[in-house]
């Protein structure tokens, strides 16, 4: 066979390549009901899609920052990573935002002032933006 004939392979799913609608209207409502301090939690996926915000005891919540204990989450491998919000118009990651990133999970959220369905953004464990697909279910 030569190499005129080979199938390309299709491209690779990332692992998380969704979130639920009913999970992005709540992280949407908890950014919103702690403006100006930064709310946080993990995130559950199943078959690779974001359905649940988990909030984990003793979560510190500031104007300029989030502390998760991490150490209280259960093991859990269906935990894939954070959601936090900036008190700013930004969705983009601090320099402690991408330390976060590369040691817990490999999908995380970003959602900026105002809140809304246009101000989020996801990222990989690199700090990568990667593209989540809103899921009606």
């Amino acid at each position: 066979m030569g190499w005129f004939s080979r199938k390309q392979a299709a491209p690779r799913r990332r692992a998380v390549w969704g979130i639920r609608r009913e999970a992005l209207d709540l992280i949407i409502e908890a950014a919103r009901s702690q403006h100006p301090r930064e709310f946080g939690a993990t995130l559950r996926a199943e078959r690779g899609v974001i359905t649940e915000v988990v909030l984990t005891p003793g979560t510190i919540a500031g104007d300029a920052h989030t502390f998760i204990n991490y150490h209280l989450l259960p093991t859990d491998p269906s935990i894939v990573g954070t959601i936090h919000s900036h008190p700013s118009p930004w969705a983009h990651p601090s320099d402690a935002d991408r330390q976060v990133f590369s040691s817990f999970g490999h999908t995380h959220i970003i959602i900026a002032h105002p809140y809304d369905e246009e101000s989020w953004l996801a990222y990989d464990h690199g700090g990568q933006r990667v593209e989540l697909e809103v899921v009606d279910e």
